[in-house]
């Protein structure tokens, strides 16, 4: 009788990815991020613990939309006061904070729950080239590509 692998915490290996932003589709980019995040590209992939590894993307400010989501696409805030919703367009979005951009496309495409936002914390998002990772010898990412 076969068992099924359940991968424990402490078992797991965690590797690092480069994964440059620039000319690629926003959406495109978030799915492949999301399924290393979560681990779901690897063979011990378990649901209910953490098998995913971290993610390091470059130029995030250079990520590319389709459509006309640029005027169209808006981020909401709420501050928990009568009136107190804002929104923004992915226009104004990528003004004044363009690393938001991957990382709320990336968060919403991650489990809604602990799990979840601990797989987040393992996204590092950064405007230009420069990146502060360079000791963990990070894999480059091809996006493009079906992995």
């Amino acid at each position: 009788m076969q068992k099924t692998y359940m991968a424990k915490p402490h078992s797991i290996e965690k590797k690092w990815f480069l994964a440059d932003a620039e000319g690629e589709v926003l959406g495109r980019m978030a799915v492949q991020i999301a399924t290393i995040l979560m681990g779901k590209h690897s063979p011990n992939y378990t649901p209910h613990v953490d098998t995913g590894d971290f993610v390091i993307v470059v130029n995030a400010n250079k990520v590319k939309v389709t459509g006309r989501k640029e005027e169209k696409k808006l981020y909401y805030t709420y501050s928990g006061y009568p009136g107190g919703l804002k929104s923004m367009n992915l226009a104004e979005k990528r003004k004044k904070h363009p690393e938001e951009v991957v990382i709320l496309a990336v968060r919403r495409m991650l489990p809604k729950n602990k799990l979840g936002r601990q797989m987040l914390k393992k996204l590092k998002v950064y405007c230009g080239t420069a990146h502060p990772h360079s000791a963990q010898n990070p894999e480059t990412l091809t996006i493009g590509a079906k992995e």
